[in-house]
């Protein structure tokens, strides 16, 4: 994963109503708009900005449903994230595992 990449995914994860965008959308599935809106406490105008960000950031991805657009998570974006997490937090999770052998 780019060093780029996963720096705006951050950035987007670091809203709490993108996280929540984010959540919903992984617990319930693709949704369009007005519904992602209806279980945030905030207004449906308000939902599009941080979904074109976490959609600039390569985290969720939108479809045309005639006037409606339809959001879900973006897989390779997650699965990019997922793996750059990974990369980073290696050395300390083996460095907790070996704390945890020897203790």
């Amino acid at each position: 994963m780019h060093t780029h990449r996963a720096q705006l995914q951050l950035e987007a994860l670091g809203d709490a109503n993108r996280r929540a965008m984010v959540e919903l959308l992984a617990s319930g599935g693709p949704q369009p708009v007005g519904m992602l809106a209806a279980q945030l406490p905030i207004k449906r105008p308000g939902v599009s900005q941080p979904l074109r960000i976490l959609k600039q950031a390569g985290l969720v991805t939108d479809l045309a449903d005639g006037t409606r657009r339809i959001y879900a998570l973006d897989r390779e974006g997650i699965i990019d994230l997922r793996a750059y997490l990974d990369r980073v937090c290696a050395p300390a999770a083996a460095a907790a595992r070996e704390d945890d052998e020897r203790g």
